[in-house]
């Protein structure tokens, strides 16, 4: 739904406990007893006909007798009595339910949710624990046990696991600003949670325990937005690969729904773990680690054991350690005795003075390219004491001017590095038990970063059109024809032919041959060697059942393998009909790499894209990756990144590294099929041979279906809607109107910098110096379901497009509202500008189907105000502050 009314969830005036009661061990007498120990300083009113008095409080035997209408309401009564209850609660004007109760048909809940939307009442649950807000001191749970105040969120599908991990976190000290158990999340879910929590001032990280999700792009959306503001970890369940569903290709079978959801969690910028432990370190990390994420790590210990079992960790995560370079060793040299270990891992050696310690760390901060991420690893000692040296050394990693040091740090031991670890922590640097969790998190730290890289990429559906653009034109009557004969599955020749269509080099295919004879015709054609493959409209991977055979020499070699083809096929396969063969010139490629491209449509999260290392053994090998389209260069090469055959591709000994830009090319041109090609349910390209020359698809399958399932509709992210962009006359100049995309960033910190210092604080309401990287790049980088921000440029000197002005404008996630503003260089004031701006953002949220489009103006702002009544808006004072006005435009009739 939205954050509508999510205030009153958490942080209620008034709560009703509606099945409240004294009964021991039921779930009523524990929410009770858990509202009434939480110290809520609000109105607290138990509801139950069987009680005249709970706990010395006045029990209510109805809604309707409350003394007044409470904010929030929790439900535990029997499935019977929900509805009634909603209805009531409803009318009389409560925003939010927790409602505990379980077992509702699914005719039932859609009833409660029915009588929940007039009033836009917030439903969290039904079948659920119920949620904390220790910042709220509001416990509207049955859970055993409190949540401590602090700044993690938790969000869990799975009621046993909030209980287990409150108990879990309790034992460790580990607070929480929001622990919330969605239950059957009828209403209130993942997309509403990320929301509402991605502006909480309590919260500096988001937890989910995912276990599915339903509505894939309002997720994606939420998921994006938050994780553009804090860390959002999650934890899905359902790693294996039990019912995968089956499928006509390759891809079909490895698209299961654990390897989509990885792809996913990537592209949303957030970060995926493995288990509750992990969920925690990754939250002590990600809230507390300062400074640049380096590729490399140096390790810094007083014991060589320790060191060792980190470097160890860091080999089985695939953290790579720094090399110390000739500078580098040089300063050390000059800090440290001459048996100290002259590599990576740093060990000073165990009688370390505390002296040494901050000089190393000093030389390692003075070589940042070379140290990169640094790891300080402490075994305590009787030489000096723990707490000295974390003394010494926090004004170093965190001093109070200047750039704090990228450490983590690991104290070994119990009681005596206990008020150490302490002293790091409270100084906000990430500090671990064990040298082993230490590397986990650096490892989770830099695939985290990977992800946010991808989360700053806003690809388009499709490339620019022009010279050498896919000729969709020509695939649509082939697809056409395939499903008016109720086919689904294309022969190979067709699915060829469509990856021709889109760039995809492919080997060529001779024209179909009848019989025996007719394929030794076509090879003699063609010329030898060749390949020779069974045409068949109902066989798909024709290697499984002896359809392929490679390297025929002559003639009589391609006779006699047509006619034992035929024959071998024919007895396997009786049913299966044959039409013929297929004949292709054998290609040599002795260093190429084979490889998988592919495509499929997860039912959740809609159309993926596939890669990885192909061949006839791929479903044994599994080493694959996905990724949402729309993918653009920088997308594609990290999908390939993610994979175990890229260092192969890389190249090794005498084999040279592979054409990398022909594999991204592929990939880039199978997420243009899936955007353009509502139709297509399944592609595979395996083998896709590539070396150092290029890449050359030798064999491709496709299947078909309707209705679509594919399409840039059905990505569950928005891509770069590129269609926008127009470019007219205007003032003897070209001017071009489109939406803004990530790589504006350079272009638009221009622009913002030429900005009239008194234009900006009529925008934004106060006057800035200067924005912070963090502030443009989420300006540049933005949700196209739900934001958009059209830019007008020209050609600047040079050729360079220069920015002139901006409109942007976000909508709530109901699309109700949308609020806009807009500024322009001061020289383009009255110069008509505004109005081709605002015209085309008017447009775009009509057609969006947005309800309203306002924006709030300082009264002073009269340029704002007369373009704001020029274009229609309605012009209307603001009560609570007489300084601004309120601009609204209605864009749907009524």
């Amino acid at each position: 739904m939205s954050i509508r009314n999510l205030d009153s969830l958490f942080d209620p005036r008034s709560v009703a406990v509606i099945g409240a009661s004294e009964r021991p061990f039921s779930v009523g007498a524990t929410l009770w007893r858990n509202m009434r120990a939480s110290g809520f300083q609000g109105a607290v009113w138990p509801v139950n006909p069987k009680y005249t008095e709970l706990s010395g409080t006045r029990c209510y035997a109805r809604v309707a007798e409350l003394p007044a209408t409470p904010e929030l309401a929790v439900i535990c009564t029997p499935p019977a009595t929900v509805l009634d209850l909603v209805r009531q609660l409803a009318q009389a004007g409560t925003r939010a339910v927790v409602l505990i109760s379980a077992g509702l048909t699914p005719e039932l809940k859609q009833a409660v949710l029915d009588a929940a939307r007039p009033t836009l009442m917030r439903i969290l649950g039904p079948n659920c624990i119920g949620l904390l807000a220790p910042h709220a001191h509001l416990n509207a749970s049955f859970a055993h046990v409190a949540a401590r105040p602090g700044h993690l969120a938790f969000v869990s599908q799975s009621g046993a696991l909030v209980t287990a991990m409150l108990d879990w976190a309790e034992a460790r000290h580990i607070g929480f600003s929001h622990f919330v158990s969605l239950g059957e999340h009828a209403d209130v879910d993942f997309g509403d949670m990320l929301d509402y929590l991605a502006s909480d001032g309590h919260t500096r990280a988001i937890l989910l325990y995912v276990e599915s999700i339903e509505h894939a792009r309002k997720f994606m959306s939420a998921a994006r937005a938050a994780a553009r503001n804090k860390p959002v970890i999650v934890l899905k369940a359902g790693r294996s690969a039990q019912g995968q569903k089956a499928a006509a290709s390759h891809t079909g079978a490895l698209a299961g729904a654990d390897a989509v959801y990885d792809a996913a969690i990537a592209r949303a910028g957030m970060l995926r773990v493995d288990s509750l432990e992990q969920l925690f370190l990754a939250a002590e990390i990600l809230t507390r680690f300062k400074g640049p994420i380096g590729e490399r790590v140096t390790i810094l210990t007083n014991g060589g054991g320790a060191g060792v079992l980190a470097a160890d960790a860091a080999a089985a995560r695939r953290v790579p350690l720094a090399a110390l370079d000739e500078a580098l060793r040089g300063a050390l040299d000059a800090v440290l005795p001459p048996n100290w270990s002259h590599g990576n891992p740093v060990d000073i050696i165990g009688d370390a003075p505390v002296a040494r310690y901050v000089d190393t760390l000093h030389a390692l901060a003075r070589h940042p390219h070379t140290a990169g991420t640094l790891l300080f690893i402490h075994s305590p000692t009787a030489i000096v004491p723990a707490t000295d040296i974390a003394r010494a050394l926090v004004p170093v990693v965190r001093p109070e001017r200047g750039r704090a040091l990228p450490l983590v740090a690991c104290w070994m031991g119990g009681p005596a590095v206990a008020e150490a670890r302490a002293l790091f922590t409270q100084a906000g640097i990430a500090s671990y038990e064990m040298p082993e969790q230490a590397v986990a998190a650096i490892g989770m730290l830099q695939a985290y970063r990977c992800n946010q890289a991808e989360l700053s990429e806003a690809a388009p559906a499709g490339p620019a059109p022009g010279p050498g653009a896919p000729r969709l034109a020509q695939v649509r009557p082939l697809i056409e024809q395939v499903l008016a004969e109720g086919r689904e599955l294309l022969t190979e020749p067709e699915a060829k032919a469509v990856c021709a269509a889109y760039g995809i080099p492919v080997a060529v295919t001779s024209s179909v041959a009848a019989d025996a004879e007719a394929a030794a015709a076509e090879a003699t054609r063609i010329g030898f060697p060749v390949v020779l493959k069974i045409l068949s409209r109902d066989i798909t991977h024709k290697s499984d059942v002896g359809g392929v055979v490679l390297n025929l020499q002559d003639a009589a070699d391609v006779r006699a393998a047509a006619q034992a083809m035929l024959a071998r096929i024919g007895k396997s396969h009786p049913r299966e009909r044959l039409d013929g063969f297929s004949v292709q010139s054998m290609v040599r490629k002795p260093q190429a790499q084979e490889l998988i491209v592919g495509a499929s449509v997860d039912p959740t999260f809609g159309p993926v894209v596939l890669f990885g290392q192909g061949g006839t053994a791929v479903e044994v090998l599994k080493d694959s990756a996905m990724a949402l389209p729309p993918l653009n260069d920088p997308l594609a090469r990290a999908l390939i990144a993610r994979t175990r055959v890229a260092r192969l591709l890389a190249g090794w000994r005498d084999v040279p590294p592979a054409d990398l830009d022909a594999v991204v090319h592929t990939l880039m041109a199978v997420s243009q099929l899936l955007a353009e090609l509502p139709e297509l349910a399944e592609l595979d390209i395996n083998p896709l041979l590539v070396d150092h020359a290029g890449a050359v698809a030798l064999d491709a399958r496709v299947r078909v279906r309707r209705p679509p399932g594919a399409g840039a509709a059905r990505f569950a992210i928005a891509p770069y809607p590129a269609a926008l962009a127009e470019t007219l006359d205007w003032h003897g100049q070209r001017l071009t109107l489109r939406p803004i995309r990530p790589e504006d960033e350079a272009q638009h910190r221009a622009f913002l910098d030429s900005l009239d210092p008194e234009d900006v604080r009529l925008r934004v309401f106060y006057s800035r110096r200067a924005l912070a990287r963090s502030e443009l790049a989420r300006l540049v980088q933005i949700d196209y379901t739900r934001e958009m921000a059209f830019i007008a440029t020209v050609d600047g000197e040079g050729g360079a497009p220069r920015t002139l002005g901006v409109a942007r404008s976000i909508a709530d996630p109901d699309n109700v509202e949308a609020e806009f503003g807009i500024i322009l260089r001061h020289e383009m004031k009255g110069a008509g500008l505004g109005h081709l701006l605002m015209d085309k953002l008017i447009a775009y949220q009509r057609a969006a189907g947005t309800t309203r489009l306002f924006a709030i103006v300082l009264t002073e702002n009269r340029r704002m105000l007369e373009l704001g009544r020029q274009l229609g808006f309605a012009d209307l004072p603001m009560a609570e502050d007489p300084s601004t006005r309120r601009l609204v435009l209605a864009l749907q009739a009524t």
